[in-house]
Protein backbone atom coordinates (compact mmCIF):
# COMPACT_ATOMS: atom_id res chain seq x y z
CA UNK A 1 0.00 0.00 0.00
CA UNK A 2 1.43 3.33 -0.65
CA UNK A 3 1.53 6.41 1.51
CA UNK A 4 -1.50 8.03 -0.57
CA UNK A 5 -3.27 4.97 0.08
CA UNK A 6 -2.45 4.65 3.86
CA UNK A 7 -3.15 8.26 4.22
CA UNK A 8 -6.91 8.09 2.78
CA UNK A 9 -7.63 4.51 4.59
CA UNK A 10 -6.91 6.70 8.08
CA UNK A 11 -8.49 9.03 7.36
CA UNK A 12 -11.57 7.10 6.48
CA UNK A 13 -11.62 5.15 10.04
CA UNK A 14 -11.23 8.74 11.28
CA UNK A 15 -14.07 10.22 9.50
CA UNK A 16 -16.18 6.88 10.49
CA UNK A 17 -15.18 7.23 14.08
CA UNK A 18 -16.05 10.95 14.02
CA UNK A 19 -19.70 10.09 12.96
CA UNK A 20 -19.76 7.52 15.08
CA UNK A 21 -18.88 9.52 17.98
CA UNK A 22 -21.06 12.95 16.95
CA UNK A 23 -24.21 10.70 17.20
CA UNK A 24 -23.60 9.35 19.98
CA UNK A 25 -23.00 12.73 21.48
CA UNK A 26 -19.95 12.55 23.09
CA UNK A 27 -17.34 15.38 23.06
CA UNK A 28 -13.43 13.97 22.58
CA UNK A 29 -10.47 15.36 23.53
CA UNK A 30 -7.13 15.75 21.84
CA UNK A 31 -4.25 16.75 23.94
CA UNK A 32 -0.40 17.50 23.27
CA UNK A 33 2.23 16.25 25.18
CA UNK A 34 4.92 19.15 24.98
CA UNK A 35 7.15 18.08 27.95
CA UNK A 36 8.11 15.55 30.22
CA UNK A 37 5.57 13.14 31.61
CA UNK A 38 2.98 15.58 29.58
CA UNK A 39 1.28 19.10 31.30
CA UNK A 40 2.67 20.21 34.01
CA UNK A 41 4.88 16.96 34.43
CA UNK A 42 1.98 15.01 36.20
CA UNK A 43 2.20 12.18 34.07
CA UNK A 44 -2.06 12.22 33.26
CA UNK A 45 -3.46 11.43 30.35
CA UNK A 46 -6.85 13.41 30.30
CA UNK A 47 -8.02 12.41 26.46
CA UNK A 48 -10.93 10.49 25.60
CA UNK A 49 -12.52 7.87 23.49
CA UNK A 50 -9.70 5.53 23.92
CA UNK A 51 -9.44 1.98 23.53
CA UNK A 52 -11.09 -0.49 26.36
CA UNK A 53 -8.66 -3.32 25.69
CA UNK A 54 -5.84 -4.34 22.81
CA UNK A 55 -6.82 -5.99 19.77
CA UNK A 56 -5.48 -9.48 19.84
CA UNK A 57 -2.83 -9.07 16.85
CA UNK A 58 -1.63 -6.12 18.81
CA UNK A 59 -1.26 -2.11 17.87
CA UNK A 60 -0.38 -1.59 14.10
CA UNK A 61 2.24 1.38 14.16
CA UNK A 62 0.63 4.30 11.95
CA UNK A 63 4.41 5.31 11.10
CA UNK A 64 8.26 4.17 12.12
CA UNK A 65 11.26 6.38 11.35
CA UNK A 66 14.87 5.65 11.80
CA UNK A 67 16.57 7.45 14.93
CA UNK A 68 19.74 7.44 16.69
CA UNK A 69 20.61 6.47 19.95
CA UNK A 70 19.34 8.01 22.88
CA UNK A 71 17.09 7.75 26.62
CA UNK A 72 15.00 10.72 25.78
CA UNK A 73 11.30 10.29 25.38
CA UNK A 74 9.57 12.50 22.44
CA UNK A 75 7.59 15.53 23.08
CA UNK A 76 4.38 16.11 20.89
CA UNK A 77 3.03 19.72 20.16
CA UNK A 78 1.57 21.86 17.22
CA UNK A 79 1.44 18.64 14.82
CA UNK A 80 4.93 18.11 15.50
CA UNK A 81 6.96 15.26 17.24
CA UNK A 82 10.23 16.53 18.93
CA UNK A 83 12.85 14.18 19.74
CA UNK A 84 16.84 14.37 20.39
CA UNK A 85 19.43 11.52 19.45
CA UNK A 86 22.81 10.71 19.11
CA UNK A 87 25.44 8.84 17.17
CA UNK A 88 29.11 7.99 18.11
CA UNK A 89 31.79 9.23 15.45
CA UNK A 90 35.42 8.27 17.21
CA UNK A 91 36.07 6.86 20.29
CA UNK A 92 33.79 9.27 22.96
CA UNK A 93 32.79 11.86 20.53
CA UNK A 94 29.41 12.12 19.32
CA UNK A 95 26.99 13.99 17.27
CA UNK A 96 23.91 14.89 19.34
CA UNK A 97 20.70 16.08 17.38
CA UNK A 98 17.47 17.46 17.77
CA UNK A 99 14.48 16.48 14.83
CA UNK A 100 11.01 17.67 14.62
CA UNK A 101 8.85 15.00 12.66
CA UNK A 102 5.41 15.58 11.09
CA UNK A 103 3.00 13.96 13.95
CA UNK A 104 0.62 12.25 11.42
CA UNK A 105 3.40 10.93 9.20
CA UNK A 106 6.41 10.78 10.72
CA UNK A 107 8.14 12.36 8.73
CA UNK A 108 11.62 13.99 9.07
CA UNK A 109 10.93 17.80 8.79
CA UNK A 110 13.99 19.68 10.63
CA UNK A 111 17.44 18.44 12.35
CA UNK A 112 19.67 20.37 14.40
CA UNK A 113 22.84 18.83 15.26
CA UNK A 114 25.72 19.50 17.49
CA UNK A 115 29.05 17.74 18.50
CA UNK A 116 30.20 16.48 22.11
CA UNK A 117 32.14 14.20 24.03
CA UNK A 118 31.13 11.71 26.23
CA UNK A 119 34.21 11.00 28.49
CA UNK A 120 33.57 11.24 31.99
CA UNK A 121 30.23 9.38 31.91
CA UNK A 122 29.38 5.97 32.60
CA UNK A 123 30.13 4.29 29.14
CA UNK A 124 28.04 1.50 29.11
CA UNK A 125 25.11 4.14 28.96
CA UNK A 126 26.61 6.84 27.62
CA UNK A 127 24.55 6.40 24.36
CA UNK A 128 22.93 9.96 23.90
CA UNK A 129 20.91 12.68 25.47
CA UNK A 130 18.58 11.61 28.38
CA UNK A 131 16.72 15.13 28.87
CA UNK A 132 12.51 14.87 26.66
CA UNK A 133 12.23 18.16 24.97
CA UNK A 134 10.15 21.27 26.05
CA UNK A 135 8.24 22.54 23.66
CA UNK A 136 6.66 26.45 24.94
CA UNK A 137 4.86 27.80 21.28
CA UNK A 138 6.91 28.97 18.85
CA UNK A 139 10.01 27.49 20.82
CA UNK A 140 11.16 23.99 21.76
CA UNK A 141 14.13 23.40 24.38
CA UNK A 142 16.64 20.27 24.13
CA UNK A 143 19.49 19.45 26.24
CA UNK A 144 22.68 16.69 25.45
CA UNK A 145 24.37 14.30 27.92
CA UNK A 146 26.99 17.16 28.58
CA UNK A 147 24.82 20.04 29.04
CA UNK A 148 24.20 21.54 25.73
CA UNK A 149 21.07 23.65 25.84
CA UNK A 150 19.59 24.96 22.42
CA UNK A 151 16.73 27.00 21.78
CA UNK A 152 15.30 26.22 18.26
CA UNK A 153 12.35 27.47 16.41
CA UNK A 154 9.52 25.04 16.28
CA UNK A 155 8.93 25.29 12.63
CA UNK A 156 12.53 25.84 11.44
CA UNK A 157 15.16 24.12 13.79
CA UNK A 158 17.03 27.39 13.51
CA UNK A 159 18.95 27.66 16.92
CA UNK A 160 17.80 31.07 18.78
CA UNK A 161 20.05 31.01 21.56
CA UNK A 162 22.52 27.96 22.87
CA UNK A 163 24.52 27.94 26.49
CA UNK A 164 26.71 25.30 27.47
CA UNK A 165 26.34 24.19 30.97
CA UNK A 166 30.03 23.27 31.45
CA UNK A 167 31.96 26.87 29.57
CA UNK A 168 29.24 29.23 30.67
CA UNK A 169 28.30 28.28 34.21
CA UNK A 170 31.42 26.44 35.48
CA UNK A 171 29.22 23.17 35.88
CA UNK A 172 30.83 19.66 36.17
CA UNK A 173 29.27 16.86 34.38
CA UNK A 174 27.84 13.56 36.87
CA UNK A 175 28.71 10.30 36.10
CA UNK A 176 25.24 10.06 34.27
CA UNK A 177 25.49 12.57 32.67
CA UNK A 178 22.78 15.97 32.46
CA UNK A 179 19.05 14.51 32.45
CA UNK A 180 16.89 17.73 33.83
CA UNK A 181 14.67 18.79 31.08
CA UNK A 182 14.55 22.49 31.09
CA UNK A 183 10.64 23.85 33.12
CA UNK A 184 8.97 26.75 31.35
CA UNK A 185 7.45 29.01 34.01
CA UNK A 186 6.37 32.25 32.76
CA UNK A 187 8.63 34.28 31.16
CA UNK A 188 11.79 31.66 32.90
CA UNK A 189 13.29 28.72 31.79
CA UNK A 190 14.21 26.99 34.80
CA UNK A 191 17.05 24.09 34.68
CA UNK A 192 18.82 21.95 36.62
CA UNK A 193 22.63 23.17 35.76
CA UNK A 194 24.50 22.15 39.00
CA UNK A 195 26.92 25.41 38.09
CA UNK A 196 29.31 27.67 40.14
CA UNK A 197 28.72 29.16 42.08
CA UNK A 198 25.57 28.59 44.02
CA UNK A 199 23.76 27.85 40.95
CA UNK A 200 22.46 24.11 41.05
CA UNK A 201 19.06 25.16 40.01
CA UNK A 202 18.92 28.62 37.22
CA UNK A 203 16.20 30.85 36.08
CA UNK A 204 16.75 31.84 31.85
CA UNK A 205 15.11 34.01 30.19
CA UNK A 206 13.60 32.06 27.78
CA UNK A 207 13.89 34.47 24.99
CA UNK A 208 17.33 35.67 25.31
CA UNK A 209 18.99 32.54 27.59
CA UNK A 210 20.10 35.43 29.96
CA UNK A 211 20.68 34.59 33.50
CA UNK A 212 17.19 35.86 36.04
CA UNK A 213 17.96 34.20 39.28
CA UNK A 214 20.53 31.30 40.51
CA UNK A 215 19.59 29.18 43.42
CA UNK A 216 21.23 26.07 46.06
CA UNK A 217 25.01 25.46 46.25
CA UNK A 218 26.65 22.83 43.96
CA UNK A 219 28.74 21.07 46.98
CA UNK A 220 26.90 18.09 45.65
CA UNK A 221 26.61 17.29 42.54
CA UNK A 222 23.08 18.23 40.59
CA UNK A 223 21.78 14.80 40.70
CA UNK A 224 19.17 13.57 37.57
CA UNK A 225 16.00 14.52 38.37
CA UNK A 226 13.14 17.11 37.11
CA UNK A 227 11.86 20.81 37.97
CA UNK A 228 8.39 20.52 38.55
CA UNK A 229 6.28 23.13 40.24
CA UNK A 230 3.12 22.90 42.65
CA UNK A 231 0.74 25.31 44.07
CA UNK A 232 0.34 24.54 47.79
CA UNK A 233 0.87 26.39 50.71
CA UNK A 234 -1.05 29.73 49.08
CA UNK A 235 1.91 29.95 46.40
CA UNK A 236 3.83 28.34 43.62
CA UNK A 237 6.16 26.34 44.74
CA UNK A 238 8.94 24.95 42.90
CA UNK A 239 10.51 21.33 44.00
CA UNK A 240 13.69 20.41 43.13
CA UNK A 241 14.90 16.22 44.43
CA UNK A 242 18.39 16.96 44.63
CA UNK A 243 21.50 14.53 46.52
CA UNK A 244 21.60 16.67 49.59
CA UNK A 245 17.66 16.48 49.73
CA UNK A 246 14.96 18.00 49.04
CA UNK A 247 14.17 22.24 48.24
CA UNK A 248 11.34 24.37 48.06
CA UNK A 249 11.66 27.36 45.65
CA UNK A 250 9.87 30.41 44.70
CA UNK A 251 9.58 29.78 40.87
CA UNK A 252 10.36 34.10 40.04
CA UNK A 253 13.20 34.78 42.45
CA UNK A 254 14.87 31.42 43.61
CA UNK A 255 14.11 32.84 46.81
CA UNK A 256 14.46 29.37 49.19
CA UNK A 257 10.81 28.43 51.14
CA UNK A 258 11.91 25.26 53.12
CA UNK A 259 14.47 22.68 52.97
CA UNK A 260 14.16 19.34 54.30
CA UNK A 261 18.06 16.87 54.38
CA UNK A 262 18.07 13.84 52.82
CA UNK A 263 21.37 12.34 51.90
CA UNK A 264 21.37 10.17 48.83
CA UNK A 265 24.44 8.26 47.74
CA UNK A 266 26.23 8.07 44.94
CA UNK A 267 23.76 10.91 43.06
CA UNK A 268 20.84 8.84 42.27
CA UNK A 269 17.75 10.85 42.61
CA UNK A 270 15.71 9.95 39.54
CA UNK A 271 11.79 9.38 39.90
CA UNK A 272 9.94 12.80 39.24
CA UNK A 273 8.39 13.88 42.97
CA UNK A 274 4.57 13.19 43.11
CA UNK A 275 1.85 14.89 45.14
CA UNK A 276 -1.19 14.37 46.08
CA UNK A 277 -3.23 17.03 47.85
CA UNK A 278 -1.20 17.40 51.63
CA UNK A 279 0.84 14.52 50.17
CA UNK A 280 4.21 15.20 48.90
CA UNK A 281 6.21 11.99 47.63
CA UNK A 282 10.13 11.18 47.03
CA UNK A 283 11.89 7.70 46.26
CA UNK A 284 15.30 6.64 44.97
CA UNK A 285 17.49 3.63 45.25
CA UNK A 286 19.86 4.08 47.75
CA UNK A 287 17.63 7.02 49.70
CA UNK A 288 14.60 5.05 50.04
CA UNK A 289 11.06 6.60 50.47
CA UNK A 290 9.97 9.94 52.28
CA UNK A 291 6.71 11.27 52.58
CA UNK A 292 6.22 14.65 53.44
CA UNK A 293 3.26 16.47 54.72
CA UNK A 294 2.80 20.00 52.94
CA UNK A 295 1.71 22.97 55.37
CA UNK A 296 -1.74 23.97 53.71
CA UNK A 297 -1.37 27.45 54.52
CA UNK A 298 2.24 28.62 54.20
CA UNK A 299 5.08 27.06 52.50
CA UNK A 300 6.36 24.35 54.56
CA UNK A 301 6.63 20.78 54.76
CA UNK A 302 7.28 17.76 57.81
CA UNK A 303 8.67 14.72 57.09
CA UNK A 304 5.25 12.10 57.04
CA UNK A 305 7.10 8.95 57.51
CA UNK A 306 10.05 7.66 55.93
CA UNK A 307 11.34 3.62 54.32
CA UNK A 308 14.54 2.66 54.08
CA UNK A 309 16.97 2.18 50.47
CA UNK A 310 19.85 0.17 49.89
CA UNK A 311 22.64 2.73 51.95
CA UNK A 312 20.26 1.62 55.02
CA UNK A 313 21.51 -1.26 56.63
CA UNK A 314 19.88 -4.23 56.55
CA UNK A 315 17.27 -3.50 53.46
CA UNK A 316 16.52 -6.50 51.60
CA UNK A 317 14.03 -6.63 48.55
CA UNK A 318 11.76 -8.25 51.30
CA UNK A 319 11.88 -4.87 53.24
CA UNK A 320 8.05 -3.73 54.15
CA UNK A 321 6.96 -0.25 54.24
CA UNK A 322 9.37 0.94 51.52
CA UNK A 323 9.57 1.83 47.91
CA UNK A 324 13.20 2.45 46.62
CA UNK A 325 12.49 3.53 42.89
CA UNK A 326 15.61 3.80 40.46
CA UNK A 327 14.40 5.40 37.43
CA UNK A 328 10.52 4.60 37.47
CA UNK A 329 8.48 7.65 39.12
CA UNK A 330 5.42 5.88 41.21
CA UNK A 331 1.87 7.90 41.17
CA UNK A 332 -0.48 8.84 43.79
CA UNK A 333 -3.99 7.68 43.42
CA UNK A 334 -6.96 7.52 46.47
CA UNK A 335 -4.77 7.68 49.06
CA UNK A 336 -2.14 4.86 48.17
CA UNK A 337 1.03 5.27 46.63
CA UNK A 338 2.45 2.52 43.67
CA UNK A 339 5.45 2.57 42.10
CA UNK A 340 8.82 -0.24 41.10
CA UNK A 341 11.09 -0.40 43.40
CA UNK A 342 14.74 -1.50 42.60
CA UNK A 343 13.75 -4.96 42.16
CA UNK A 344 11.26 -4.51 40.13
CA UNK A 345 8.30 -5.30 42.14
CA UNK A 346 5.58 -3.60 41.82
CA UNK A 347 4.49 -1.99 45.18
CA UNK A 348 1.13 -0.22 46.75
CA UNK A 349 1.87 1.55 50.36
CA UNK A 350 -0.93 3.10 52.25
CA UNK A 351 0.06 7.01 51.49
CA UNK A 352 -0.63 8.42 55.00
CA UNK A 353 1.65 5.56 57.64
CA UNK A 354 3.70 4.24 54.56
CA UNK A 355 2.53 0.46 55.25
CA UNK A 356 2.57 -1.82 52.37
CA UNK A 357 -0.37 -2.97 51.36
CA UNK A 358 1.24 -5.41 48.78
CA UNK A 359 3.48 -6.54 45.78
CA UNK A 360 4.34 -8.61 42.94
CA UNK A 361 6.12 -9.34 39.91
CA UNK A 362 3.14 -9.19 37.47
CA UNK A 363 4.51 -6.05 35.87
CA UNK A 364 8.10 -6.98 34.56
CA UNK A 365 7.28 -10.59 34.77
CA UNK A 366 10.70 -11.60 36.57
CA UNK A 367 13.26 -9.79 39.83
CA UNK A 368 14.97 -7.34 37.90
CA UNK A 369 17.53 -5.31 39.40
CA UNK A 370 16.78 -1.05 38.21
CA UNK A 371 13.59 -2.58 37.02
CA UNK A 372 11.60 0.47 35.38
CA UNK A 373 8.02 1.32 34.26
CA UNK A 374 6.70 4.71 33.28
CA UNK A 375 2.80 5.11 34.60
CA UNK A 376 0.81 7.65 32.67
CA UNK A 377 -3.02 7.80 34.20
CA UNK A 378 -5.91 7.74 31.74
CA UNK A 379 -9.17 8.30 33.73
CA UNK A 380 -9.57 5.26 36.44
CA UNK A 381 -6.73 3.40 34.18
CA UNK A 382 -3.10 3.07 33.90
CA UNK A 383 -1.36 2.58 31.12
CA UNK A 384 1.97 1.47 31.74
CA UNK A 385 5.16 1.06 29.81
CA UNK A 386 7.70 -1.13 31.44
CA UNK A 387 11.10 -1.81 30.32
CA UNK A 388 10.51 -5.16 27.71
CA UNK A 389 9.12 -2.41 25.21
CA UNK A 390 5.54 -3.29 26.43
CA UNK A 391 2.70 -1.50 27.24
CA UNK A 392 0.38 -2.72 29.89
CA UNK A 393 -3.04 -1.40 30.48
CA UNK A 394 -4.68 -1.60 33.98
CA UNK A 395 -6.25 -0.72 37.07
CA UNK A 396 -4.50 -0.24 40.61
CA UNK A 397 -6.07 -0.72 43.85
CA UNK A 398 -5.42 -1.37 47.54
CA UNK A 399 -6.40 -4.85 46.29
CA UNK A 400 -4.16 -5.57 43.78
CA UNK A 401 -3.09 -5.16 40.36
CA UNK A 402 -5.50 -5.98 37.67
CA UNK A 403 -4.05 -6.52 33.99
CA UNK A 404 -6.59 -5.22 31.77
CA UNK A 405 -4.26 -5.90 28.70
CA UNK A 406 -0.63 -6.04 27.42
CA UNK A 407 0.72 -5.82 23.70
CA UNK A 408 4.84 -5.13 22.70
CA UNK A 409 5.75 -1.96 21.28
CA UNK A 410 9.25 -2.06 20.38
CA UNK A 411 12.35 -3.98 21.08
CA UNK A 412 14.46 -3.06 24.11
CA UNK A 413 17.66 -2.04 22.85
CA UNK A 414 18.88 0.45 25.80
CA UNK A 415 22.37 -1.67 27.11
CA UNK A 416 21.96 -3.09 30.49
CA UNK A 417 25.03 -4.24 32.21
CA UNK A 418 23.18 -6.87 35.02
CA UNK A 419 21.26 -10.54 33.66
CA UNK A 420 18.16 -10.50 32.91
CA UNK A 421 15.46 -12.11 30.85
CA UNK A 422 16.15 -10.14 28.24
CA UNK A 423 19.59 -8.85 27.08
CA UNK A 424 18.92 -5.00 26.56
CA UNK A 425 15.96 -2.56 28.23
CA UNK A 426 13.74 0.34 27.35
CA UNK A 427 14.33 3.69 29.27
CA UNK A 428 12.37 6.14 27.67
CA UNK A 429 8.74 7.62 28.47
CA UNK A 430 6.73 7.45 25.80
CA UNK A 431 3.98 10.60 24.48
CA UNK A 432 0.71 10.17 24.98
CA UNK A 433 -0.68 12.83 22.79
CA UNK A 434 -4.30 13.30 20.00
CA UNK A 435 -5.38 9.58 21.16
CA UNK A 436 -2.10 8.17 20.25
CA UNK A 437 1.14 6.69 21.94
CA UNK A 438 4.52 7.65 20.70
CA UNK A 439 7.29 5.92 21.66
CA UNK A 440 11.34 5.38 20.57
CA UNK A 441 14.23 2.89 21.41
CA UNK A 442 17.73 3.61 19.99
CA UNK A 443 16.51 2.52 16.48
CA UNK A 444 13.44 3.99 15.63
CA UNK A 445 10.77 5.86 17.10
CA UNK A 446 7.41 4.91 16.27
CA UNK A 447 3.09 5.80 16.75
CA UNK A 448 0.44 3.73 17.81
CA UNK A 449 -3.27 4.80 17.66
CA UNK A 450 -4.69 4.01 21.17
CA UNK A 451 -8.29 5.50 19.92
CA UNK A 452 -11.72 3.79 20.32
CA UNK A 453 -12.58 1.68 17.48
CA UNK A 454 -9.36 2.01 15.68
Amino acid sequence: MGASERGSSIGTISLSLLITVAAAGVTLRGDDWPEWRGKGRLGVWNETGILENFPERGLTATWRTPVNAGYAGPAVAGGRVFVTDSRRVKANQAIERAMALDERTGQVLWTREWQTNYSGLQLVYAIGPRATPTVDGDRVYVLGAMGNLLALDVSTGRVLWQKDYVTDFNTSIPSWGITGAPLVDGDRLICLVGGEPDAKVMALDKRTGEEIWRALSSDTEPGYNQPIIFEVGGVRQLIIFHPAGFSSLDPSTGKVYWEIEHRSQMGIVVATPVRSGPYLFFTSQYGGARMLRLDAVKPAASLLWSGPGEQDRGMTRDTPNTLNSVISTPVISDGYVYGIDNDGQLRCLDAATGRLMWKTDALLKEHAMYGTAFFVRNGERFFINNDRGELVMATLSPKGFNEIGRTKLVEPTHPYVRRRQLPNVLWSHPAYANRHIVIRNDEEIARFSLAGGS
